[in-house]
């Protein structure tokens, strides 16, 4: 059912300043009919029985030279498997053998052939060869038997931001990005936690942007529904200290460390082993500080480029950059959850960069995916500084 957004998705690329052809195979017909996509897009369809122009020009060499990337959505399993085994019998793949430039992949299937070995064998085996993947995300399915799961193709919207990334160069190519996301969970007990609302957004737009832009990435997240992204290597973790440790073990071999976790600054000072009984009146909970993570990286930097996140309530200007003078940082994100649509958990965010001498620029809202490519565009031109 996914296939009825594609005339959406397409109006949507062309107002945003795109050109667009559209290619479908015959499955593709049981769902949109060839005149509205031809409408959507503004000229002929290519599709099984237009192989071969009037004047002879085969159009899968045609188009694949003349695009910048090929969108497929949705992307189904049986898609994915002809693209990985290198096949070209229909439209979809035979232009991806003939060379298009660059592939998003925009998948749509139900949880357990999303989550299958051989399929996900496939993506990983897709995003080794550079192409790129937006979602899936978790939603409601066609089927009411298929839940809630990861499966539903992201929104129109999310594909057409994805797919204006690919007009970027790999300018990240040989560059080793560290990510931290998601918040950390400190235990009072095998039950109880305290923790945040982060929903590691921002962290797995970053991870994902990076990778696009050629980058070898590690994703170490806190606790977070979201799906791995493909290409990426992700450690999950639970508290601060193995956010620390993990991202310890991999901070000396990374080139950029993008530090977007929401780590939490106390932890209990003692735990119970036990779950402890809920017992009337007053109790006292002792909290001690977590090892500040930046902190102890920063005296193990030499080459590394290193950016931060800092949340206030209120204007922080003048304490975001203290943070990133203490810390070494080349610059810090200051982020403000407490306003309404950019909080926790939100599709976007509205930042001010701060710079270690205090300088600032206050960033209009934009998409979380759009605030990763504008956090790498930064961090890009710094570690040309630094090669230069």
């Amino acid at each position: 059912m996914a296939a009825i957004k594609t005339p959406t998705l397409v109006r949507r690329l062309r107002q945003a300043g795109c050109e667009v052809r559209v290619a479908a195979t015959p499955d593709a017909y049981a769902f949109v009919t060839p005149l509205s996509l031809a409408v959507a897009s503004g000229g002929e369809v290519f599709d099984r029985d237009r192989w071969f122009a009037a004047d002879g020009r085969v159009r899968h060499l045609e188009w694949s030279r003349w695009a910048d990337g090929l969108i497929v959505a949705p992307a189904t399993a049986d898609a994915l498997a002809n693209a990985a085994a290198g096949r070209a019998h229909d439209v979809i793949s035979a232009l991806i053998v003939a060379g298009v430039p660059r592939v998003l992949w925009a998948p749509a299937m139900n949880p357990s052939m999303w989550g299958h070995a051989r399929v996900q064998h496939n993506v990983e085996t897709l995003a080794g060869l550079g192409h790129d993947f937006v979602g899936p995300v978790q939603g409601p399915l066609a089927s009411a038997e298929e839940g809630e799961g990861v499966g539903r193709m992201a929104e129109p919207d999310a594909i057409v931001s994805a797919a204006l990334g690919l007009r970027f160069d790999r300018d990240l190519r040989d560059v080793r990005v560290l990510v931290s996301a998601g918040p950390t969970r400190e235990y009072l007990d095998p039950v109880r936690f305290i923790s945040n609302p982060s929903s590691g957004r921002t962290g797995f737009a970053l991870a994902e942007a990076a990778r696009a832009r050629g980058a070898a990435v590690t994703l170490v997240s806190g606790p977070s529904a979201l799906s791995d992204p493909p290409g990426v290597h992700v450690v999950r973790v639970e508290d601060a200290a193995g956010m620390l440790a993990a991202l310890a073990e991999r901070f000396d071999d990374s080139d950029l460390l993008v530090m977007s976790a929401a780590v939490g600054d106390w932890r209990p000072a003692d735990r119970s082993e036990r779950k402890e009984p809920k017992t009337e009146g007053e109790r006292s909970l002792r909290l001690v500080r977590t090892t500040d993570i930046l902190a102890t990286l920063a005296t193990r930097r030499r080459h590394q480029v290193v950016v931060g996140f800092a949340m206030e309530t209120h204007e922080g200007v003048e304490r975001a950059a203290r943070k990133a003078r203490d810390k070494g940082l080349a610059f810090i994100m200051l982020n403000y959850p407490a306003r309404p649509g950019v909080g926790f958990g939100t599709a976007e965010n509205e930042v001010t960069l701060v710079r270690p001498d205090g300088s600032s620029e206050a960033w209009p809202r934009m998409s979380k995916r759009d605030l990763a490519d504008a956090i790498l565009d930064r961090a890009a031109a710094r570690l040309a500084e630094d090669v230069g």
